[in-house]
């Protein structure tokens, strides 16, 4: 079916309903296009993480999202119940994207040069999402551990856990001590990253260098000039 509508010029435009449902007139003439209701919670997402990272969950409210959103609090609370949920989906999405990159970088053979790919792909993260990282790195008021900085750093340590473990049994140690190192390990790269966060100095690759100089070779054993052996360089 098509309807007409009436022009300022006295003329007629034929448009369809359709058409007339998705576009809705705006002051100066502007016309907004419907959303659909996957655009929405996308777009709902987006505003919420951008609001979480700047001013955290306490400091976030509904009606702040809704109103960046330029809708209604009830849409908010039909996509995700709440501020509660929407921040659930926020962390859940980070987490999953940290630990993918950090899975995806572990490709090295040598045990050295998977230490360089875990802390690159975690400075990596921090520039490629650093409104995600400012999140991750807050203590989560939603009741679940899956929220928690200290939970991340555990489900990254678990996904090295094996490679140190096989390595110290070559070398003569307790694998058993693994878990602990890889903790350690793990949680010196997340440290630090939180520390490079802000300050941004020195350049990546040199904040990658240092890292594995430390935990490599040890405060003893440290080279003066630390060098990547591996493919990546910058």
């Amino acid at each position: 079916m098509i309807v007409a509508v009436n022009d300022p010029s006295g003329s007629h435009q034929r448009r369809s309903p359709g058409s007339a449902r998705r576009a809705r007139s705006s002051g100066g003439g502007r016309t907004r296009v419907r959303m659909t209701g996957k655009e929405r919670r996308e777009q709902l997402l987006e505003v919420g993480r951008t609001l979480f990272a700047e001013r955290g969950y306490e400091g976030t409210s509904v009606e702040e999202i809704a109103a960046q959103a330029r809708v209604s609090k009830p849409v908010v609370y039909e996509h995700f119940g709440g501020k509660e949920g929407l921040y659930a989906v926020v962390v859940d999405r980070e987490m999953r994207m940290l630990l993918d990159m950090v899975n995806g970088a572990l490709t090295g053979g040598h045990p050295r040069e998977l230490l360089e790919e875990a802390a690159f792909a975690l400075l990596d993260y921090i520039d490629q999402s650093t409104d995600g990282f400012r999140i991750l790195v807050r203590d989560s008021p939603v009741a679940q551990s899956t929220g928690m900085f200290a939970s991340l750093i555990s489900d990254i340590a678990r996904q090295v856990e094996d490679i140190l473990g096989r390595e110290f049994k070559a070398r003569g140690f307790d694998p058993k001590l693994a878990p602990m190192y890889s903790q350690m390990l793990v949680g010196m790269v997340a440290l630090t990253g939180q520390w490079w966060l802000d300050v941004r100095k020195p350049k990546k690759s040199e904040v990658a260098a240092h890292l594995v100089n430390l935990a490599w070779n040890g405060l003893e054993g440290m080279e003066p000039k630390p060098r990547l052996i591996g493919r990546r360089k910058v």
